[in-house]
């Protein structure tokens, strides 16, 4: 079984293997609130975008096209103000989460339906839920929202496993990574929020 993986893994083409270190050096420099993951993000995109249409997974290859626009507004609005003042870490309120998680479930099942009946989709199902899990999570960390990183540890697991299922096994590895990645990223952004308020009292 180990030989067969490392036989896997050994084949994985230049794009995907690109792709997930780019993704990698994307959620890094999240978590260090760093300006540059946004580029970092572009990159990868662009190449995950014919990874993921090669591997026939067609609503993960359609999310790439909406990363690029919020890759864009990313930058514009980690930016910060004219005076200085960067985009602060904040919190979701309950009301917006829980319409969220109705939505994405809806459109993820709607999906799914189409999917399966008008495309030979590899996985509808799962491709649907994770793509517009995504699209909310992607939108929360664009406004440095803490609560992205409860959404990317189950997206990023539930992506692991698509991987698996597709035997994309560079772009398992590095959700897999993330999943670890989500806790740090917790609480880097849970110590920067409560050293502002503490500062603000």
């Amino acid at each position: 079984m180990v030989g067969g993986l490392l036989q896997a893994v050994a084949s994985v083409s230049p794009v995907e293997a690109a792709g997930a270190a780019l993704g990698l050096v994307y959620v890094v420099l999240v978590i260090r609130q760093h300006r540059a993951c946004w580029i970092a993000a572009l990159a990868s995109t662009a190449l995950y975008l014919v990874v993921f249409w090669q591997a026939r997974l067609y609503m993960q290859a359609g999310l790439q096209a909406y990363y690029v626009g919020v890759a864009v507004y990313g930058w514009r609005a980690w930016a910060g103000t004219p005076d200085g003042e960067r985009l602060a870490v904040s919190r979701t309120a309950w009301r917006p989460q829980a319409v969220a998680i109705v939505a994405v479930l809806a459109a993820g099942i709607g999906s799914a339906r189409l999917l399966a009946l008008d495309v030979a989709s590899a996985d509808p199902l799962l491709d649907s839920l994770t793509t517009w899990a995504s699209v909310w999570a992607t939108w929360l960390v664009a406004r440095k929202r803490i609560d992205n990183w409860a959404w990317w540890l189950g997206v990023d697991a539930l992506l692991a496993w698509l991987c698996w299922r597709q035997q994309l096994f560079a772009s398992m590895i590095l959700y897999l990574s993330y999943v670890g990645l989500v806790v740090i990223g917790w609480r880097s952004w849970h110590r920067d929020r409560q050293g502002r308020a503490g500062a603000g009292a």
